[in-house]
Protein backbone atom coordinates (compact mmCIF):
# COMPACT_ATOMS: atom_id res chain seq x y z
CA UNK A 1 0.00 0.00 0.00
CA UNK A 2 2.80 2.73 1.03
CA UNK A 3 5.41 1.30 -1.53
CA UNK A 4 2.02 2.54 -4.49
CA UNK A 5 1.81 5.58 -2.66
CA UNK A 6 1.98 8.36 -5.61
CA UNK A 7 2.57 11.97 -4.36
CA UNK A 8 1.29 13.49 -7.97
CA UNK A 9 -2.31 12.09 -7.39
CA UNK A 10 -2.57 13.37 -3.75
CA UNK A 11 -4.46 16.60 -3.20
CA UNK A 12 -2.62 19.22 -0.88
CA UNK A 13 -4.51 17.85 2.05
CA UNK A 14 -3.97 14.38 0.96
CA UNK A 15 0.06 14.90 0.81
CA UNK A 16 -0.40 16.07 4.48
CA UNK A 17 -2.26 13.34 5.87
CA UNK A 18 0.39 10.91 3.94
CA UNK A 19 3.38 12.84 5.46
CA UNK A 20 1.70 12.38 8.57
CA UNK A 21 0.74 8.48 8.95
CA UNK A 22 4.91 8.27 6.92
CA UNK A 23 6.22 9.57 9.90
CA UNK A 24 4.17 7.54 12.27
CA UNK A 25 5.40 4.06 10.51
CA UNK A 26 8.85 5.84 10.68
CA UNK A 27 8.84 6.17 14.12
CA UNK A 28 7.14 2.76 14.65
CA UNK A 29 10.31 1.75 12.58
CA UNK A 30 12.65 3.31 14.95
CA UNK A 31 10.83 2.14 17.52
CA UNK A 32 11.50 -1.73 16.88
CA UNK A 33 14.90 -0.57 15.93
CA UNK A 34 15.54 0.68 19.16
CA UNK A 35 14.16 -3.06 20.36
CA UNK A 36 16.63 -4.89 18.77
CA UNK A 37 19.43 -3.09 19.73
CA UNK A 38 18.59 -3.18 23.20
CA UNK A 39 18.76 -6.66 22.71
CA UNK A 40 22.08 -6.65 20.92
CA UNK A 41 23.09 -4.36 24.07
CA UNK A 42 22.21 -6.80 26.70
CA UNK A 43 23.05 -10.31 24.64
CA UNK A 44 26.64 -8.96 23.08
CA UNK A 45 26.80 -10.32 19.38
CA UNK A 46 31.24 -11.42 19.97
CA UNK A 47 32.05 -12.43 23.45
CA UNK A 48 34.46 -10.80 25.74
CA UNK A 49 38.05 -11.98 24.24
CA UNK A 50 39.96 -13.90 26.96
CA UNK A 51 42.36 -12.27 28.91
CA UNK A 52 43.59 -11.52 32.36
CA UNK A 53 43.10 -7.84 32.41
CA UNK A 54 39.98 -5.90 33.34
CA UNK A 55 40.07 -3.44 30.28
CA UNK A 56 40.50 -7.37 28.22
CA UNK A 57 37.49 -8.83 30.20
CA UNK A 58 35.49 -5.47 29.68
CA UNK A 59 36.15 -5.74 26.02
CA UNK A 60 32.79 -5.95 23.91
CA UNK A 61 32.36 -5.53 20.17
CA UNK A 62 29.01 -4.52 19.91
CA UNK A 63 29.43 -1.19 19.03
CA UNK A 64 31.46 -2.40 15.74
CA UNK A 65 29.08 -4.80 14.46
CA UNK A 66 26.85 -2.08 14.43
CA UNK A 67 28.34 0.66 12.98
CA UNK A 68 29.43 -1.95 10.04
CA UNK A 69 25.84 -3.22 9.74
CA UNK A 70 24.55 0.29 9.45
CA UNK A 71 27.36 2.15 8.06
CA UNK A 72 27.53 4.75 10.37
CA UNK A 73 30.73 5.65 13.13
CA UNK A 74 31.52 3.26 16.21
CA UNK A 75 30.92 7.11 18.12
CA UNK A 76 27.23 7.14 17.06
CA UNK A 77 26.55 3.57 17.26
CA UNK A 78 27.42 3.38 20.42
CA UNK A 79 24.95 6.65 21.23
CA UNK A 80 22.76 4.20 19.30
CA UNK A 81 23.08 1.27 21.50
CA UNK A 82 23.15 3.49 24.86
CA UNK A 83 19.69 5.02 24.44
CA UNK A 84 18.46 1.93 23.18
CA UNK A 85 19.50 0.15 26.31
CA UNK A 86 17.82 3.11 28.15
CA UNK A 87 14.44 3.06 26.67
CA UNK A 88 14.06 -0.74 26.87
CA UNK A 89 15.80 -1.09 30.67
CA UNK A 90 14.10 2.19 31.83
CA UNK A 91 12.15 4.32 29.86
CA UNK A 92 9.67 1.60 28.87
CA UNK A 93 6.42 4.23 28.74
CA UNK A 94 8.16 6.77 26.30
CA UNK A 95 9.54 3.52 23.97
CA UNK A 96 5.60 2.40 24.09
CA UNK A 97 4.87 6.19 22.69
CA UNK A 98 6.99 6.13 20.16
CA UNK A 99 6.38 2.19 18.77
CA UNK A 100 2.51 3.62 18.81
CA UNK A 101 4.15 6.85 16.59
CA UNK A 102 2.52 9.23 19.06
CA UNK A 103 5.97 10.79 19.50
CA UNK A 104 9.14 11.52 17.52
CA UNK A 105 12.67 9.81 18.21
CA UNK A 106 14.33 12.94 18.94
CA UNK A 107 11.75 13.35 21.92
CA UNK A 108 12.50 9.69 23.41
CA UNK A 109 16.44 10.46 22.72
CA UNK A 110 15.99 13.64 24.73
CA UNK A 111 14.45 11.86 27.71
CA UNK A 112 17.70 9.45 27.97
CA UNK A 113 20.08 12.39 27.15
CA UNK A 114 18.26 15.48 29.73
CA UNK A 115 18.40 12.07 32.35
CA UNK A 116 21.68 10.87 31.69
CA UNK A 117 23.48 12.13 34.75
CA UNK A 118 20.92 11.05 37.05
CA UNK A 119 20.08 8.03 39.60
CA UNK A 120 17.23 5.35 37.67
CA UNK A 121 14.70 6.20 40.15
CA UNK A 122 14.93 9.92 39.70
CA UNK A 123 15.22 9.38 36.02
CA UNK A 124 12.06 7.12 36.22
CA UNK A 125 10.44 10.04 38.13
CA UNK A 126 11.14 12.56 35.51
CA UNK A 127 9.82 10.05 32.73
CA UNK A 128 6.55 9.96 34.55
CA UNK A 129 6.35 13.81 35.14
CA UNK A 130 6.52 14.89 31.25
CA UNK A 131 5.37 11.48 29.67
CA UNK A 132 1.38 12.32 29.91
CA UNK A 133 2.00 15.69 27.35
CA UNK A 134 4.89 14.72 25.37
CA UNK A 135 2.40 13.51 22.18
CA UNK A 136 1.26 16.73 22.34
CA UNK A 137 4.40 18.51 22.46
CA UNK A 138 7.53 19.67 19.78
CA UNK A 139 10.61 18.17 20.52
CA UNK A 140 11.83 21.46 21.86
CA UNK A 141 9.21 21.76 24.29
CA UNK A 142 9.90 18.11 25.12
CA UNK A 143 13.42 18.94 26.32
CA UNK A 144 12.35 22.14 28.18
CA UNK A 145 9.57 20.19 29.94
CA UNK A 146 12.57 17.63 31.14
CA UNK A 147 14.61 20.30 32.22
CA UNK A 148 11.85 21.36 34.39
CA UNK A 149 11.48 18.25 35.58
CA UNK A 150 14.63 17.39 36.88
CA UNK A 151 14.40 20.30 38.82
CA UNK A 152 11.41 19.56 40.41
CA UNK A 153 12.35 15.75 40.65
CA UNK A 154 15.85 16.17 42.22
CA UNK A 155 16.32 19.73 43.51
CA UNK A 156 19.34 19.49 45.61
CA UNK A 157 21.06 17.45 42.53
CA UNK A 158 20.34 19.92 40.04
CA UNK A 159 21.84 22.70 42.55
CA UNK A 160 24.68 20.27 43.02
CA UNK A 161 25.58 20.29 39.30
CA UNK A 162 24.86 23.55 38.56
CA UNK A 163 27.83 24.62 40.67
CA UNK A 164 29.69 21.74 39.60
CA UNK A 165 28.97 23.27 35.94
CA UNK A 166 29.18 27.17 37.05
CA UNK A 167 33.26 26.34 37.66
CA UNK A 168 33.19 24.89 34.27
CA UNK A 169 32.86 28.55 32.68
CA UNK A 170 34.73 29.78 30.23
CA UNK A 171 35.35 31.90 26.80
CA UNK A 172 35.99 30.39 23.54
CA UNK A 173 36.45 31.13 20.01
CA UNK A 174 37.23 29.35 16.74
CA UNK A 175 37.86 30.84 12.94
CA UNK A 176 35.97 29.75 10.30
CA UNK A 177 35.67 30.89 6.86
CA UNK A 178 35.53 34.23 4.84
CA UNK A 179 37.19 36.10 7.01
CA UNK A 180 34.57 35.58 9.85
CA UNK A 181 34.92 33.60 13.80
CA UNK A 182 32.63 32.23 16.14
CA UNK A 183 33.03 34.15 19.66
CA UNK A 184 30.74 31.53 22.22
CA UNK A 185 30.71 31.76 26.20
CA UNK A 186 29.90 29.15 28.64
CA UNK A 187 27.99 30.77 31.68
CA UNK A 188 25.15 30.78 34.23
CA UNK A 189 21.96 30.80 32.10
CA UNK A 190 21.01 33.78 34.48
CA UNK A 191 23.83 35.19 33.18
CA UNK A 192 23.18 34.90 29.78
CA UNK A 193 19.58 36.04 29.82
CA UNK A 194 21.16 39.60 31.14
CA UNK A 195 23.74 39.87 28.50
CA UNK A 196 20.91 38.60 25.89
CA UNK A 197 18.78 41.86 27.36
CA UNK A 198 21.54 43.89 27.32
CA UNK A 199 22.59 43.53 24.00
CA UNK A 200 18.72 44.08 22.97
CA UNK A 201 18.57 47.36 24.83
CA UNK A 202 22.18 48.53 23.23
CA UNK A 203 21.38 47.75 20.27
CA UNK A 204 17.97 49.85 20.00
CA UNK A 205 19.97 52.35 21.45
CA UNK A 206 22.94 52.63 18.80
CA UNK A 207 19.90 52.67 16.22
CA UNK A 208 18.36 54.95 18.12
CA UNK A 209 21.48 57.27 18.51
CA UNK A 210 22.61 56.81 14.95
CA UNK A 211 19.07 58.33 13.45
CA UNK A 212 19.44 61.10 15.51
CA UNK A 213 23.09 62.32 15.24
CA UNK A 214 22.74 61.70 10.76
CA UNK A 215 18.95 62.84 10.95
CA UNK A 216 18.64 59.91 8.80
CA UNK A 217 16.79 56.78 8.96
CA UNK A 218 19.42 55.71 6.27
CA UNK A 219 22.43 55.86 8.97
CA UNK A 220 25.43 54.23 7.44
CA UNK A 221 27.74 54.39 10.26
CA UNK A 222 29.28 56.97 12.69
CA UNK A 223 32.71 57.74 12.88
CA UNK A 224 34.79 55.32 14.54
CA UNK A 225 32.24 52.71 15.09
CA UNK A 226 31.72 49.87 12.09
CA UNK A 227 30.07 51.37 8.79
CA UNK A 228 27.27 49.36 8.52
CA UNK A 229 23.72 50.39 7.14
CA UNK A 230 20.52 50.61 8.60
CA UNK A 231 19.28 47.50 6.33
CA UNK A 232 20.92 45.53 9.44
CA UNK A 233 19.02 42.52 10.11
CA UNK A 234 18.03 41.92 13.99
CA UNK A 235 21.11 39.55 14.38
CA UNK A 236 23.58 41.89 13.13
CA UNK A 237 22.25 44.48 14.89
CA UNK A 238 22.89 42.63 18.22
CA UNK A 239 26.03 41.64 17.15
CA UNK A 240 27.47 44.77 16.58
CA UNK A 241 25.74 45.93 19.44
CA UNK A 242 27.91 43.44 21.88
CA UNK A 243 31.34 44.04 20.06
CA UNK A 244 30.61 48.35 21.35
CA UNK A 245 29.49 47.08 24.47
CA UNK A 246 32.70 45.27 24.95
CA UNK A 247 35.00 47.46 23.36
CA UNK A 248 33.64 50.71 23.89
CA UNK A 249 31.46 50.31 27.27
CA UNK A 250 28.27 51.08 28.27
CA UNK A 251 27.70 54.76 26.96
CA UNK A 252 26.22 54.43 23.05
CA UNK A 253 27.31 58.20 22.33
CA UNK A 254 27.97 60.55 24.73
CA UNK A 255 26.56 64.37 24.76
CA UNK A 256 23.48 63.15 22.22
CA UNK A 257 19.26 62.40 23.61
CA UNK A 258 18.69 59.03 22.55
CA UNK A 259 14.82 57.68 21.26
CA UNK A 260 14.24 54.47 22.08
CA UNK A 261 10.60 53.22 21.81
CA UNK A 262 9.41 56.94 22.08
CA UNK A 263 11.33 57.92 25.26
CA UNK A 264 14.04 60.11 25.98
CA UNK A 265 17.09 58.66 27.16
CA UNK A 266 19.56 61.52 28.39
CA UNK A 267 23.64 61.21 28.79
CA UNK A 268 24.23 60.31 32.31
CA UNK A 269 21.03 58.31 33.10
CA UNK A 270 21.79 54.58 33.66
CA UNK A 271 24.97 55.14 31.07
CA UNK A 272 22.48 56.96 28.45
CA UNK A 273 20.67 53.94 27.95
CA UNK A 274 17.25 51.77 30.03
CA UNK A 275 18.84 48.93 31.81
CA UNK A 276 17.91 45.72 30.15
CA UNK A 277 15.18 43.60 31.44
CA UNK A 278 15.45 39.98 32.74
CA UNK A 279 12.07 38.27 33.53
CA UNK A 280 11.93 35.11 35.83
CA UNK A 281 8.56 33.70 37.37
CA UNK A 282 8.91 32.40 40.49
CA UNK A 283 6.15 31.13 43.16
CA UNK A 284 6.41 32.97 46.34
CA UNK A 285 7.23 30.27 48.47
CA UNK A 286 10.28 29.50 46.27
CA UNK A 287 11.40 33.27 46.79
CA UNK A 288 11.10 33.07 50.52
CA UNK A 289 12.68 29.84 50.82
CA UNK A 290 9.95 27.15 51.81
CA UNK A 291 10.08 25.16 48.48
CA UNK A 292 12.62 24.52 46.03
CA UNK A 293 10.34 24.40 43.07
CA UNK A 294 12.07 25.60 40.05
CA UNK A 295 11.74 29.12 38.31
CA UNK A 296 11.64 29.87 34.60
CA UNK A 297 13.68 32.42 33.28
CA UNK A 298 12.60 33.78 29.94
CA UNK A 299 14.10 33.18 26.73
CA UNK A 300 15.93 29.47 28.39
CA UNK A 301 13.95 27.83 30.41
CA UNK A 302 13.30 26.39 34.57
CA UNK A 303 16.56 27.26 36.26
CA UNK A 304 17.04 26.34 40.29
CA UNK A 305 15.28 27.98 43.13
CA UNK A 306 19.10 29.19 44.26
CA UNK A 307 19.24 31.18 41.34
CA UNK A 308 16.25 32.47 41.09
CA UNK A 309 16.43 33.79 44.49
CA UNK A 310 19.53 35.18 43.47
CA UNK A 311 18.30 37.11 40.53
CA UNK A 312 15.64 38.52 42.84
CA UNK A 313 18.11 39.94 45.23
CA UNK A 314 20.04 41.71 42.82
CA UNK A 315 19.87 45.34 43.34
CA UNK A 316 17.31 47.36 41.23
CA UNK A 317 15.41 44.18 40.69
CA UNK A 318 11.68 44.71 40.62
CA UNK A 319 9.16 42.14 42.42
CA UNK A 320 5.85 41.83 40.25
CA UNK A 321 2.59 39.99 41.45
CA UNK A 322 1.28 37.05 39.22
CA UNK A 323 -2.14 35.93 39.54
CA UNK A 324 -2.77 32.36 38.51
CA UNK A 325 -5.08 29.34 38.89
CA UNK A 326 -3.90 26.93 41.16
CA UNK A 327 -5.93 24.18 39.06
CA UNK A 328 -4.20 24.93 36.23
CA UNK A 329 -1.62 27.17 36.50
CA UNK A 330 -2.67 29.85 33.63
CA UNK A 331 -2.09 33.27 34.17
CA UNK A 332 -4.99 35.06 34.97
CA UNK A 333 -3.70 38.53 35.83
CA UNK A 334 -0.65 40.74 36.16
CA UNK A 335 -0.64 43.11 39.30
CA UNK A 336 -1.11 46.60 37.55
CA UNK A 337 0.43 49.15 40.09
CA UNK A 338 2.89 50.99 38.23
CA UNK A 339 1.72 51.13 34.39
CA UNK A 340 -1.07 52.25 31.53
CA UNK A 341 -4.15 49.71 31.02
CA UNK A 342 -2.42 49.28 27.68
CA UNK A 343 0.68 48.33 29.27
CA UNK A 344 -0.76 46.31 31.47
CA UNK A 345 -2.18 44.02 28.46
CA UNK A 346 1.44 44.11 27.13
CA UNK A 347 2.82 42.54 29.75
CA UNK A 348 -0.27 40.04 30.59
CA UNK A 349 0.23 38.81 27.24
CA UNK A 350 3.69 38.85 26.81
CA UNK A 351 4.29 36.98 30.47
CA UNK A 352 1.21 34.51 29.53
CA UNK A 353 2.62 33.96 26.15
CA UNK A 354 6.07 33.53 26.36
CA UNK A 355 7.03 32.79 22.99
CA UNK A 356 5.35 32.92 19.76
CA UNK A 357 1.79 30.85 19.56
CA UNK A 358 1.98 29.14 16.38
CA UNK A 359 3.24 25.59 17.31
CA UNK A 360 6.74 24.97 15.65
CA UNK A 361 7.76 28.36 16.89
CA UNK A 362 9.93 29.26 19.70
CA UNK A 363 10.66 32.75 19.50
CA UNK A 364 10.50 34.93 22.74
CA UNK A 365 7.43 36.66 23.14
CA UNK A 366 8.83 39.85 24.06
CA UNK A 367 10.23 39.84 20.32
CA UNK A 368 6.33 39.25 18.92
CA UNK A 369 3.76 41.62 17.69
CA UNK A 370 0.79 41.14 19.40
CA UNK A 371 -2.17 40.15 17.14
CA UNK A 372 -5.78 40.59 17.83
CA UNK A 373 -7.22 36.72 17.03
CA UNK A 374 -11.03 38.15 16.23
CA UNK A 375 -9.38 41.51 13.94
CA UNK A 376 -10.10 45.04 15.40
CA UNK A 377 -12.36 47.27 13.61
CA UNK A 378 -10.56 50.67 12.97
CA UNK A 379 -14.17 52.03 11.86
CA UNK A 380 -16.15 50.80 14.23
CA UNK A 381 -13.62 49.82 17.52
CA UNK A 382 -17.35 48.68 19.67
CA UNK A 383 -17.87 45.84 16.78
CA UNK A 384 -14.64 44.28 16.27
CA UNK A 385 -12.49 42.33 18.50
CA UNK A 386 -11.33 43.83 21.81
CA UNK A 387 -7.75 44.52 22.75
CA UNK A 388 -7.80 42.40 25.98
CA UNK A 389 -5.84 39.87 26.43
CA UNK A 390 -8.54 36.97 25.70
CA UNK A 391 -8.37 38.08 22.43
CA UNK A 392 -4.54 38.74 21.46
CA UNK A 393 -1.83 36.33 20.95
CA UNK A 394 2.12 37.04 20.73
CA UNK A 395 2.87 36.15 17.05
CA UNK A 396 6.82 36.40 15.76
CA UNK A 397 6.40 38.69 12.43
CA UNK A 398 6.47 35.70 10.15
CA UNK A 399 4.31 34.00 11.69
CA UNK A 400 1.86 36.88 11.83
CA UNK A 401 2.07 37.62 8.52
CA UNK A 402 0.76 33.41 7.86
CA UNK A 403 -2.19 34.32 9.52
CA UNK A 404 -3.27 37.49 8.03
CA UNK A 405 -2.38 36.78 4.34
CA UNK A 406 -1.71 32.58 3.97
CA UNK A 407 -5.15 31.50 4.75
CA UNK A 408 -3.94 30.26 8.41
CA UNK A 409 -7.10 30.44 10.90
CA UNK A 410 -6.08 30.67 15.08
CA UNK A 411 -8.77 30.89 18.02
CA UNK A 412 -7.82 30.54 21.52
CA UNK A 413 -9.51 28.86 24.35
CA UNK A 414 -9.45 31.56 27.39
CA UNK A 415 -10.06 28.84 29.59
CA UNK A 416 -7.24 26.51 28.85
CA UNK A 417 -5.17 28.93 26.71
CA UNK A 418 -4.64 26.00 24.25
CA UNK A 419 -4.18 27.48 20.63
CA UNK A 420 -6.09 25.87 17.51
CA UNK A 421 -4.31 27.15 14.44
CA UNK A 422 -6.45 25.41 10.82
CA UNK A 423 -4.22 25.61 8.09
CA UNK A 424 -5.59 26.22 4.09
CA UNK A 425 -5.62 21.99 3.75
CA UNK A 426 -8.42 21.89 6.60
CA UNK A 427 -5.23 20.59 9.11
CA UNK A 428 -6.17 21.03 12.48
CA UNK A 429 -2.80 21.82 14.88
CA UNK A 430 -3.25 22.64 18.72
CA UNK A 431 -0.40 25.00 20.35
CA UNK A 432 -0.52 24.08 24.57
CA UNK A 433 0.40 27.06 26.32
CA UNK A 434 3.10 27.28 28.98
CA UNK A 435 2.19 26.93 32.85
CA UNK A 436 3.55 28.46 35.55
CA UNK A 437 2.93 25.91 38.05
CA UNK A 438 2.45 22.61 35.91
CA UNK A 439 5.85 20.99 34.88
CA UNK A 440 5.34 20.61 31.48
Amino acid sequence: MIAELDPAQLSAAGRIDALRALERHAEWIQALQVRVLGALDADPVDPAPEGDSPAEKAWDFTCEQVACALRISNRTAATRLSTARHLTRTFRATLDLLQAGRIHYRQAHAVVDVTRNLPRATAVRVETLVVRRMPEQAVSATRKALHRAVLKADPEGADRRHRSARAERRVSHRMDQDGMAWWSVYLPAEQAAQLDAAVDTHARALQGAEEHRLGTKGARGVEGRPGVDAGRTLEQRRVDALVDLVLHGDVPFSGTELHEDGAILRPGNAGGRSAPTVQVTVSLDTLIGVSEEPAELEGYGAVTAVQARALAAEPGSVWRRLITDPGTGMLLKVDPTTYRPTADVTRHVTIRDRRCAFPSCRMPAHRCDLDHIVPFDHRDSASGGPTTPDNLVALCRRHHMLKHHAGWSVTRDPATGRTTWTAPTGHVYLNEPGHFTAVA
